[in-house]
């Protein structure tokens, strides 16, 4: 069983940062791509950050230039990084990683979402 937990999220106001973590544990022999997406009221969930093993991350454009993710495989952890938080950027962030666990299967794997809040 594989699981990613996410944390960081909160309250800001417009203007503010904010430091997602997401940290996978479980029956892992290697994850491939990790990412962030974020689903707003009402709204569809929509891919805000994705990172691969060698760190590359690609960027919504409604994030570049504001967020940056990273990625620390040692600890099977991936960040974001949020400044400039606008309330647009209200939503609930999720997690996502392509693992392959320790018997070989191909999984894709979903944390549980952190609330993200911006608003004065």
């Amino acid at each position: 069983q594989v699981q990613l937990v996410e944390s960081g999220g909160g309250l800001v106001q417009p203007g503010g940062s904010l430091r997602l973590s997401c940290a996978a544990s479980g029956s892992i022999f290697l994850i491939n791509d990790m990412g962030w997406y974020r689903q707003a009221p009402g709204k569809e969930r929509e891919l805000v950050a994705r990172i691969n093993r060698g760190g590359s991350t690609n960027y919504a454009d409604s994030v570049k230039g504001r967020f940056t993710g990273s990625r620390d495989n040692a600890k099977k952890t991936i960040y974001l990084q949020m400044n400039s938080l606008k309330p647009e950027d209200t939503a609930v962030y999720s997690c996502n990683a392509q693992v392959v666990s320790v018997t070989g299967r191909n999984l894709e794997v979903w944390g549980q979402g952190t609330l993200v809040t911006v608003s004065s």
